[in-house]
């Protein structure tokens, strides 16, 4: 399994509108192949700082997503909203505790 955390910053002024783009999109990216699980976080300390969390059965899904048309026209969207270049990390689980 793929975890995956991308750190997104936007204007104060375009938070609403990602939380727009991703209120439409989450579903579709949930459901595509291989995601097994979709979060978004937000900071407690800065309103316009957000994170997503997924998980992805294994690496070419995730990369299958990535290409697709679909991720393209929401990048498409998301992107002229950002304050900062966004960072992204691919992790490996090695414990859990519940």
């Amino acid at each position: 399994m793929l975890i995956r955390i991308v750190k997104l910053g936007f204007h104060k002024e375009n938070v609403s509108k990602f939380l727009n783009i991703f209120e439409n999109s989450k579903d579709k990216i949930r459901n595509t192949e291989g995601c097994r699980l979709l979060e978004l976080y937000r900071d407690k300390n800065d309103d316009t700082i957000f994170f997503t969390y997924s998980h992805w059965d294994e690496d070419i899904h995730l990369e299958n997503y990535r290409n697709s048309a679909y991720f393209k026209k929401v990048w498409k969207n998301t992107k002229p909203l950002f304050n900062r270049k966004p960072e992204a990390w691919s992790v490996d689980r090695l414990e859990r505790l519940d």
